[in-house]
């Protein structure tokens, strides 16, 4: 499916298997389902899409934990994977943005196949 192991090579692969906007829209689908007003625009670039959902993550776990929470969990990113995370990293934005990637990847991958 998508074994790489960086947000920049996970948008890639998807954007090689012509999934990119399907990856934004579930991005777009499961951010209003988790009532957070965040909107990535059609035509974002890839590194647009990783930069702007970053920002995202980074304000939720700032400023709005709860609903970054109800993200992770409407997403269903993997708890395993999340308790990995070395929380004091300086990289753990870019880390959980990854993950995020991966699963809505992993989603529309599955979508497209069956």
């Amino acid at each position: 499916m998508f074994p790489e192991k960086n947000a920049v090579d996970l948008v890639t692969a998807v954007s090689n298997e012509n999934l990119f906007n399907n990856l934004i829209h579930q991005l777009n689908k499961d951010f209003q389902l988790a009532n957070i007003n965040v909107k990535f625009s059609e035509s974002i670039s890839s590194k647009e899409l990783i930069d702007e959902l970053s920002k995202a993550i980074f304000y939720l776990l700032k400023n709005e934990y709860d609903s970054y929470l109800n993200l992770i969990y409407r997403i269903d990113v993997s708890e395993r994977e999340l308790l990995t995370l070395d929380l004091n990293s300086e990289d753990i934005i870019s880390d959980i943005t990854f993950l995020v990637l991966k699963r809505e990847a992993q989603k529309v991958w599955f979508k497209s196949k069956f």
